[in-house]
C-alpha cells in the first residue's frame, strides 16, 4: 500500500499542477525572449527592459511619419489604454518603439502622442537608436520585420500587438491594426498577471 501511495500521489500532484497551469495557459503562446535594451522615451527619460520587469506590456511598432498603417494603430493602442482602465486592470505598461529612430525624436514622439491622448504614465514612446539598431531589435526579440528602404520616407514594419510577460518573454501577438481582439487581449493579461 505504502508503495502505491509513494506512486500515486506524485503522479496526482503533477496531473493536479498540469491541470492548473493548463487553465492559465495562453492559446498558441510563443516564447521569445525580449533582448536587454535602454533607449528614450517622448520625455528623454531611458526606459530599459530591466525598468519593465515584473510588469506586463503590449508594443507595437510605429512612426510618426508614417502615411499608412501607423495612425489606426496608435488609436487602436489608446483604446486599449482606455480598456485597462475600463477593466480596472493596473500596472500593464504600452511601448511604442519608433522605426524612423532619426525624424522621431523624443519632442517629436511627444507631440504625436498627444494627438492620440495617449497617457504617459504608462505608454512609452521610445527612439534614441540606429535604424540598424531597431531592425535587429525587432527581428531578433519579435520576430518581426522593420525595414526603411534606401531613398524613402516610409519604413516596412509590423502591424501586431505584442503581448510581453512579466519576465521580457513575448507570449503572444496580435492584429494592431483591423479586427483588434481587444477582449482576448485584457483576459491574456489577466492571466498572466494572476
Amino acid at each position: 500500500m505504502k508503495i502505491i501511495l509513494k506512486v500515486l500521489v506524485p503522479l496526482f500532484l503533477v496531473f493536479l499542477t498540469a491541470a492548473c497551469s493548463n487553465e492559465q495557459k495562453i492559446p498558441n503562446a510563443t516564447d521569445y525572449e525580449v533582448e536587454s535594451f535602454t533607449f528614450k522615451n517622448q520625455d528623454n527619460a531611458d526606459i530599459s527592459l530591466e525598468d519593465l520587469k515584473g510588469k506586463v506590456w503590449v508594443a507595437d511598432f510605429v512612426f510618426t511619419n508614417c502615411t499608412t498603417v501607423c495612425l489606426p494603430m496608435t488609436a487602436n493602442m489608446k483604446k486599449l489604454q482606455e480598456r485597462l482602465v475600463e477593466e480596472g486592470v493596473e500596472d500593464v505598461q504600452l511601448i511604442s518603439f519608433s522605426v524612423d529612430p532619426e525624424i522621431d525624436k523624443p519632442e517629436v514622439l511627444r507631440e504625436y502622442g498627444e494627438k492620440f491622448n495617449a497617457d504617459f504614465s504608462n505608454w512609452h514612446f521610445l527612439t534614441g537608436y540606429s535604424q540598424d539598431k531597431i531592425e535587429s531589435f525587432s527581428l531578433d526579440s519579435f520576430k518581426v520585420i522593420v525595414q526603411k528602404p534606401e531613398g524613402n520616407d516610409q519604413v516596412t514594419h509590423s502591424v501586431s500587438f505584442s503581448l510581453v510577460d512579466q519576465e521580457g518573454r513575448v507570449v503572444q501577438s496580435y492584429s494592431g491594426l483591423a479586427d483588434i481582439p481587444m477582449d482576448d487581449i485584457i483576459k491574456h493579461i489577466k492571466m498572466l498577471q494572476s
